[in-house]
């Protein structure tokens, strides 16, 4: 049975089964879920096996939530042999189509990442069959559809193919950050994933450039302070806690010892927010929409945290509210959201407005 095979953070099954099966069903494509706890890979079998490619067009990924990367299946589980698994894998491929690239995966478990050695060895000679076959394309292309292999373990794998203008550019839609020994704090990995994921590259110096202006709401110890400051911005850490004086002694932090609720700036020339408090996710979203719609910044970055049950819905709900205070005031905005990998209980959210500020 074809399926569209989702990956999320273990744990998570659940809401990204939701969310898939309910996007798949504003597209009229209809299946049924399977998922096991704390594995990480959500199974949306298709009812028609021809639907797969078409939803994975009709559905921009970065619109998904909890899907870090996703694939049309093209196999059911294969069992290999112990030996010849190359050739196992490039018959059961054929010569029939043609791909720019080869993703080795595992699940995001224990068992998991026991297997990544096994992947990257295994990796160097089905990569040169499959070219001598000529079912990859040439180096750099990235303009095809994307070959990936899951293992389950070293003998089983499933086939599939994500399409290339609409897949993760990384291997299980997770990238590799290294934690810098400077940062006050580990949450630091979260704004720069964000950064990474959201804001294309291409833009990164008109819009992620030194000299701007950004205010932390709740930012002691300083952990997204740090990624701001690292990017040569002027920073007012707003929080009643204290900030790491390796950030102080920079001379780009001003610490503004304020409920995040309450500050204002004082002047309208901040370009970013962001904001990573332990709040009620409800008041969280209301406060960015309100910074944006005031012109207090040009873009925001910040996350919701999760309740034990019912966390799809949450966000779902949360982002209703900031797109209903945009319509309000007839504002074109861009907002995007998403479970990113250095996630654990929340989810990231970005928005910015893409038409004049309203009269308030």
């Amino acid at each position: 049975m074809t399926s569209i095979v989702l990956y999320c953070r273990p744990g998570f099954e659940k809401e990204c089964g939701a969310e898939i099966q309910e996007k798949a069903a504003w597209n009229e494509v209809y299946g049924y879920l399977q998922l096991t706890k704390k594995q990480g890979i959500v199974f949306f079998h298709l009812n028609n096996p021809e639907e797969g490619e078409k939803l994975m067009e009709r559905i921009p990924l970065k619109r998904l939530i909890f899907a870090r990367q996703w694939f049309v299946s093209l196999t059911e589980r294969i069992a290999l042999p112990e030996y010849n698994r190359v050739e196992a894998i490039c018959e059961q491929l054929g010569t029939e189509w043609q791909y720019a690239d080869l993703r080795m995966e595992t699940p995001d478990t224990n068992d998991g990442k026991a297997l990544s050695k096994f992947c990257r060895k295994l990796a160097v000679p089905l990569r040169q069959a499959l070219r001598k076959n000529k079912v990859l394309t040439e180096k750099n292309d990235k303009s095809g559809a994307v070959l990936h292999a899951l293992f389950f373990s070293g003998s089983e794998v499933m086939l599939g193919f994500s399409l290339g203008h609409n897949t993760s550019p990384h291997v299980m839609g997770i990238p590799r950050l290294k934690f810098p020994n400077q940062a006050p704090s580990r949450s630091t990995l979260k704004l720069d994933e964000a950064f990474l994921h959201f804001i294309p590259k291409s833009e990164w110096e008109t819009r992620l450039t030194s000299g701007m202006n950004a205010v932390d709401l709740g930012a002691a110890p300083g952990g997204w302070t740090y990624q701001l400051v690292r990017r040569g911005m002027m920073v007012t850490a707003v929080d009643n806690g204290p900030m790491a004086e390796s950030l102080m002694e920079t001379g780009q932090v001003k610490h503004k010892m304020f409920d995040g609720f309450k500050y204002v700036p004082q002047k309208q020339n901040v370009y970013w927010l962001v904001c990573d408090m332990i709040e009620k996710p409800q008041r969280v979203a209301k406060l960015m929409a309100n910074w944006l719609l005031h012109g207090y910044c040009k873009e925001a970055m910040f996350n919701l945290k999760l309740p034990m049950k019912g966390r799809y819905q949450q966000v779902v709900d949360d982002l209703q509210t900031m797109k209903d205070m945009f319509s309000e005031h007839q504002v074109k905005y861009e907002l995007y959201a998403k479970h990113l990998y250095y996630d654990r209980e929340e989810v990231t959210v970005h928005a910015r407005l893409l038409s004049p500020l309203p009269q308030l």
